[in-house]
């Protein structure tokens, strides 16, 4: 089952960090805020580098479709 991927663009600021990490599943928008493309477009490793990676803790991904709240960024 593809894992359950989310962007919450109230929280966006379109740095594009997670289109880098996981272009198969990321993209911007015209409004230069993150969109998912396609929730299996890449492994769960690059995923996990795309979160990390997202400066506002914008993106939610999660395995069967349970949704977790966002992970505040350390710092």
């Amino acid at each position: 089952m593809s894992p359950e991927v989310a962007v919450d663009r109230d929280r966006c600021m379109g740095s594009g960090n997670c289109a880098f990490h996981a272009p198969g599943t990321f993209d911007l928008d015209d409004d230069l805020k993150a969109v998912v493309v396609d929730a299996a477009g890449d492994p769960a490793d690059a995923l996990a580098r795309a979160v990390e990676g997202c400066p506002t803790a914008a993106i939610t991904v999660t395995p069967g479709g349970e949704r977790e709240a966002p992970v505040e960024p350390d710092g």
